[in-house]
This record gives C-alpha cells, structure tokens and sequence, in this order.
C-alpha cells in the first residue's frame, strides 16, 4: 500500500509541475456555457435506458442518491479540473482489465448529465471488448467504427439519454481496434462531431492500457486520462507502467483508486 501511495504522490507532483493555469471562481468554472442553440444535438433519437441493466452493473448516477455521492465527487473534481485546463476531452483506461474503468465512465457520464446545460457524449472505444451498450442496456443498430471511419454519420448511430448525455456504443466486436483508433479518418470524424454537436465533455471509455497498443494508438487524440486501479488486482508496477505510458502522449487528470477494503492491503505489498 505504501508504494501504491507513493506512486499517486509522485504522479500528482509530477501533474503538478507542469504548469497550471489560473483558476477561475469555483461557480465560474462549473457554470454551464449558456445561449447555445440546440442545433444538431436535440435532433439525436432519444432513448430510455435499462434499469435493470443499470441496477447489475452498477451504474446508480441517474439521480442523485448515497450511492451516487462518490461519483458525483469525481463528477465535480473532473468537471473543475478540465474547465480550468480548457480541455474537453477525457479518455478513462486502466493499467489491467476488470479495474471498473466501464463502471466509472457510465456513471461519470450520466452524473455529468445531471447538470443542466452541460453536454456529454460517451463514446465505447474499447473495440475488443465493448461494454457501454451492455452497462446501459442499449445496442445499437450501427457500429461504432462505421460512424468514426465516416460511413455513417454521427446522428445515425448515437441515440440521446435525456437532454444532456449522448452515447456512442459499440455493437460488436472489432477485429483490428488499432486500424481504427490510430486512422487520421477518426480524428477528423471526432473533430466534426465536437463541432456540430458542441459538447463540454467528451469522454472515451478505452481498453486497457497493459494489454494491447490501443489505447496508445488514440490517446493523441484526448486532452487528458484518468486512471483507475483497482484495490484487489492492480500492482504498484502495473500503475507505474501504465502512468508513464499515458504521460508520453496525453495529460494524466488523476487516479482512481477503486473498490478498496482495508484487507486488501497485502495485495500491495507483493
């Protein structure tokens, strides 16, 4: 446990060091942006999601609640700390699998739906193994990487959750993730939807970072990562891998310790 700490202190004083700009006032900094015209973005199909799908995988910021409370503190931490950088965009990783970047990114996205006048939209990028359809009960009728290769526009494949929060998912999985992420053709398509569509956040629910090159090939793309690790089976020299390899293309927003319990902390110490 005493490494992992040090590491998070070591990551924080590194993000420290970079130069930060001036804060604004905390009011100015999560007040949403106002006289935007709804444009494109009301013109989105409009879904109703699975509660049912919602209560098994635990995604509970649809309204607020106990159990929101933690989300909905790193709802207010991520919003302030981008509005501050002027970034937009927030891709989530982990050094290794079943670390709950998914259940973050799901609940992030709809905790952030709760503040009026924000836009968010939640792309699932994590090509081999997609999941944000499956967390929110929704498939699409269209594949993600039809929309970002520009065979299909945006509006025919992500859906609206209420007024705030649109969702790109995945319908299957993608056989080469890196042609994809990588391809100057999904930057371009991502530059057009923030355009059109003119949202506060975007946020890329990505793979993990230790298993493959793709979160690697698009983190270019993104202003800023958040980390999470998870009590029972993300190691110091995972997390140490996994914070240099997002610092060499993109800004570390933080870490994310997730599902810690007081006897996990041997685990650390290996």
């Amino acid at each position: 446990m005493e490494k992992l700490q040090a590491a998070l202190e070591k990551a924080r004083s590194r993000r420290e060091a970079v130069g930060q700009p001036t804060k604004p006032p905390a009011e100015e900094a999560v007040a949403p942006r106002r006289g935007r015209k709804a444009g494109q973005w009301s013109d989105l199909k409009e879904i109703e999601l699975s509660g049912q799908a919602l209560q098994h995988h635990n995604v509970v910021t649809r309204q607020a609640s106990q159990k929101a409370m933690p989300f909905d503190i790193l709802r207010t931490k991520v919003l302030l700390q981008m509005r501050e950088n002027g970034w937009k965009s927030l891709a989530i990783t982990s050094p290794m699998p079943k670390s709950g970047k998914t259940t973050t990114s799901c609940n992030l996205a709809l905790g952030l739906g709760r503040q009026s006048g924000l836009r968010t939209i939640l792309f699932d990028l994590d090509l081999q193994d997609p999941s944000v359809g499956e967390f929110l009960g929704y498939t699409s009728p269209n594949h993600i990487s039809d929309m970002l290769s520009g065979d299909i526009a945006f509006a025919d494949q992500a859906v609206r959750v209420g007024e705030n929060v649109a969702v790109s998912t995945a319908n299957r999985r993608e056989s080469d993730p890196t042609r994809v992420l990588l391809s100057d053709q999904t930057a371009q398509t991502l530059e057009e939807v923030q355009a059109s569509y003119d949202p506060d956040i975007m946020i890329f629910d990505m793979p993990s970072i230790l298993v493959s090159d793709n979160t690697r090939a698009f983190l270019k793309n993104v202003d800023c990562a958040l980390i999470i690790a998870r009590a029972n089976n993300t190691r110091y020299g995972h997390f140490d891998a996994c914070e240099r390899e997002i610092a060499e293309y993109t800004n570390v927003l933080g870490v994310v310790l997730n599902a810690f319990r007081t006897k996990d902390i041997q685990s650390y110490l290996d």
